[in-house]
């Protein structure tokens, strides 16, 4: 299995538009953040299945980066525009497969899918050129081409969103908190991707610090920490931070 960061930053990506701060005129390529999204490539029957965690804004930017030509099925998180609004890029993707690529989320994340992206949907529009989808809600482990995916249920401030579970790997990014029977999910852990927005509180998000005790508590053989804003410099925060957990990179593959 081979996942990779295509984008480990947060929703204004980093640099942020208009932003003259230190890390957002960085020259350190690793400080470029394109919105968070995954990519899990793992063999079913001897064939490649790739599995997208989230149509991110930037999703043309990552697939044309990483050679990126082939989506099986996408898992949404929660619906927040920079979960989502890179939806339509998978048109592209359907000019060079056949068939339709498979959606799953949580029941609120299809419901807003379906009413926000309704001309992709809907048959009252006869347009020539929209993403061939099909959008399911789950509530349970279910099975996405051939690959057996885990919801776990994370907070997200207020909100219930979805992390998932792939195998030995885990891909928590926006959480606040993880409820306690999700804890109980995500034990046994060779990598574990989780949501670190900064070292000052935010009422949605964990700082690092909140991230590096859930590791701990988590005990994961690897962390690593996304969904970075532009208060986080790369270098220097992985030069503290303990060992086993490390700063995301747009880019960043790991093999198991």
């Amino acid at each position: 299995m081979k996942i990779t960061i295509l984008g480990c930053g947060t929703s204004t990506g980093v640099p942020i538009i208009g932003c003259k701060c230190a890390i957002c005129r960085s020259a350190d390529k690793k400080n470029y953040r394109t919105r968070s999204s995954l990519l899990i490539q793992t063999e079913i029957d001897g064939e490649q299945k790739n599995l997208l965690i989230d149509t991110s804004t930037d999703l043309r930017t990552q697939a044309l980066r990483e050679s990126l030509n082939k989506i099986d099925a996408v898992l949404y998180t929660h619906s927040h525009a920079d979960h989502i609004h890179g939806i339509d890029d998978l048109r592209a993707f359907n000019m060079h497969q056949e068939g339709t690529i498979p959606c799953f989320g949580s029941a609120r994340t299809v419901a807003h899918i379906l009413k926000s992206f309704n001309y992709i949907f809907s048959t009252e529009y006869n347009q020539s050129w929209t993403p061939n989808l099909c959008a399911t809600a789950v509530d349970g482990p279910f099975i996405a081409v051939g690959v057996e995916v885990t919801p776990i249920n994370i907070f997200h401030g207020n909100a219930t969103i979805y992390g998932y579970r792939i195998g030995d790997v885990a891909y928590l990014t926006d959480c606040s908190a993880l409820p306690e029977e999700s804890i109980k999910k995500l034990q046994g852990l060779k990598l574990l991707i989780l949501g670190a927005l900064r070292h000052k509180p935010h009422p949605t998000h964990m700082t690092v610090e909140e991230a590096v005790e859930a590791s701990s508590l988590l005990n994961p053989e690897r962390t690593v920490l996304t969904h970075l804003g532009h208060v986080l410099d790369y270098a220097s925060e992985n030069e503290v931070l303990p060992d086993g957990v490390e700063l995301a990179f747009d880019g960043l593959s790991v093999e198991l």
